[in-house]
């Protein structure tokens, strides 16, 4: 019995140690976004593009995102699947926002700066390489991590593709490349909304029902 008792309290100090790690985690990456929000979308007015502004906002509602996951990290089922459910929303709205610029750019929109483009993209990359890597390892953990893994996952695809469009407006000197690539973030977004929200809504009965 004491052996049995001594095995369950390594487990839950085991436990309790992971959600340690994982809210440290969920700290630092929620900083970096949050601070390269600011400094990408800057960017972004400066050069003129669309793609930079679009990948900003992303990393402004992944800020908001791992807000969530760190609150919902040690309240159970329920409130891991309610912040899955909240960060697909988000994710779902940044994809309807980018979709409403491309329509304003396809109308008004001047070539941007490639150089700019080229240089706050390849920060943003680099910041969300990181953010991925301190994620990696708790990508199956749970709903919340997974869900918060997929939204980093989804912020380097988008740097590459600021990055693609950089190099095109350079070669071209026109605006299409930036208006392509911001079509392929909100496409992104919308198709991880879906499965984010579809996990998260799947968690959610599982939850409500007893379900394990």
């Amino acid at each position: 019995m004491a052996d049995d008792c001594c095995a369950n309290k390594s487990e839950t100090i085991a436990v309790l140690a992971r959600k340690s790690d994982q809210r440290r985690v969920l700290v630092i990456v929620m900083v970096i976004n949050f601070a390269m929000f600011f400094a990408e979308f800057g960017g972004g007015l400066a050069a003129r593009s669309t793609a930079l502004m679009a990948d900003s906002v992303d990393m402004f509602g992944d800020g908001v995102v791992y807000a969530l996951s760190l609150y919902a990290l040690n309240r159970g089922p329920r409130w891991e699947a309610g912040a899955a459910l909240a960060k697909g929303g988000i994710i779902l709205v940044f994809g309807i926002a980018v979709i409403v610029e491309i329509a304003d750019k396809l109308v008004n929109g001047v070539p941007p700066s490639s150089s700019l483009m080229l240089a706050f993209g390849t920060v943003a990359l680099a910041a969300n390489l990181t953010c991925l890597a301190l994620l990696w390892r708790f990508r199956s953990e749970n709903i919340n991590m997974a869900s918060t893994f997929e939204c980093s996952r989804n912020d380097v695809v988008s740097n590459l593709g600021v990055l693609i469009a950089a190099g095109l407006v350079g070669m071209t000197e026109q605006a299409w490349p930036d208006i392509a690539v911001g079509a392929i973030i909100a496409v992104i977004f919308i198709r991880s909304a879906w499965r984010v929200l579809w996990s998260g809504g799947t968690a959610w009965r599982d939850a409500h029902l007893g379900r394990p």
